[in-house]
């Protein structure tokens, strides 16, 4: 009887093991076991993660397609189960694959609409391209962009104490993820669906872009479509167009540094200038933000998309101050960082860049040497290396400039 007895008990603990390791690893595998119309109390982190870019603070996405199927997971992680259970319809469907910014109602929200078709919903609450809090702030009021369902736009619209509205619903919960391709913002409010007129006024149309061949870099060609798609609606549509017309050839580069003009500027006499040599303010390869171009001495070179021709760095943070702004061929940088995402950065300018006489540069490139050589420092913070002469301007080609 004894022995029997501890036979029982001896299956009764390897039992108990067994299941208890099951148990474990079943728990471990659960990455998204969150409570329904549960809402985290703290932003969670991006479910996968990525090295940082020093300059900008955005993870370094691998050039591979974007899983759609982790966008149910983020919404579901973030406490939107209305809208993760929908996710697989519309990013099935979708023929959009770039960045993404998803304005996303509460659960709570969405029940306020009972007739309403969560799935189209989604559609209607999700635009091409990243909207980040700071960069809502900066649109007109009244601003419409278009969703991906077709023929419908939201509104943006902002209070005196700079609240961000979506179609009349407050952000309440701005920035809960980004991790460079896809955004997301809480709303809170009443729901209803768009109107069938709701782009009527000064409609927002998404760009249609050329076919490209499949071996071209997924990860540039989304950016390229961002870029393009914000600076239509922040008042550089001529940028945007310049990037389109070039499209093929900034496919194969690995970053870049446009200097915009924007199209106030351009259609008011400067335009001629700028669009003619438009790849003289590319900096192809080069991904440049402000505190980049800050840092770089007086008489730096910079490469530019156009033959043989370099911009100049005439003011720097020591010459001009710490708080003077940027300088390139003697033009002030107007708006420093006005847009970026992984592969590119805009920054705004007062008046196209005119070509500076080989001697002059030459003298600024000696400024900087010397100012090195004063440090015990040997070469100048060149981006290329400098060419020592350069016998005459060279103009592009392209009669049109593009």
């Amino acid at each position: 009887m004894a022995t029997t007895t501890a036979l029982l008990l001896q299956v009764f603990v390897l039992v108990s093991i067994f299941l208890s390791t099951s148990i474990t690893t079943a728990a471990g595998g659960g990455a998204f076991a969150t409570t329904p119309l549960q809402e985290p109390s703290s932003p969670p982190p991006p479910l996968f993660q990525e090295p940082f870019h020093a300059s900008t603070s955005q993870p370094l996405i691998h050039e591979h397609a974007y899983p759609s199927s982790l966008i149910g997971p983020i919404l579901a992680n973030l406490g939107f189960h209305g809208f993760s259970a929908a996710a697989p319809s519309i990013f099935n469907t979708t023929t959009w694959s770039g960045p993404t910014t998803i304005f996303a109602p509460s659960d709570s929200s969405l029940l306020s609409c009972r007739s309403c078709s969560v799935p189209l919903l989604l559609h209607e609450h999700t635009v091409p391209g990243l909207f980040p809090l700071h960069y809502l702030r900066t649109l007109a009021f009244g601003s419409k962009i278009e969703t991906l369902s077709p023929g419908r736009c939201i509104t943006i619209t902002l209070s005196n104490s700079s609240e961000v509205y979506v179609g009349g619903v407050k952000i309440t919960r701005p920035d809960l993820y980004n991790d460079g391709l896809v955004t997301v913002h809480g709303l809170q409010g009443f729901m209803s669906h768009l109107s069938p007129y709701s782009c009527e006024v000064e409609r927002m149309t998404s760009l249609s872009f050329p076919h490209t061949p499949p071996a071209s870099p997924f990860l540039m060609r989304m950016m390229l479509k961002d870029t393009m798609l914000r600076l239509t609606i922040s008042g550089y549509g001529v940028v945007a167009l310049a990037l389109r017309v070039k499209y093929p050839d900034l496919l194969n580069l690995h970053s870049m540094t446009v200097f915009a003009l924007d199209d106030v500027a351009i259609f008011s006499g400067a335009g001629f200038d700028y669009v003619t040599h438009f790849r003289f303010h590319v900096v192809p390869n080069r991904l440049l933000m402000a505190t980049d171009l800050e840092s770089y001495l007086t008489g730096t070179l910079l490469p530019t998309m156009e033959q043989e021709q370099k911009l100049v760095v005439t003011t720097d943070g020591r010459t001009g101050g710490p708080n003077a702004p940027i300088g390139i061929n003697y033009v002030r940088i107007k708006s420093p960082d006005l847009m970026y995402n992984l592969k590119i950065v805009v920054h705004g300018i007062y008046m196209p860049f005119p070509h500076i006489h080989q001697t002059v540069e030459g003298d600024l490139s000696q400024v900087a040497q010397s100012g090195w050589k004063a440090e015990g420092k040997s070469n100048i913070p060149e981006i290329v290396a400098p060419t020592p002469v350069i016998e005459s301007m060279i103009e592009m080609d392209d009669p049109h400039g593009l």
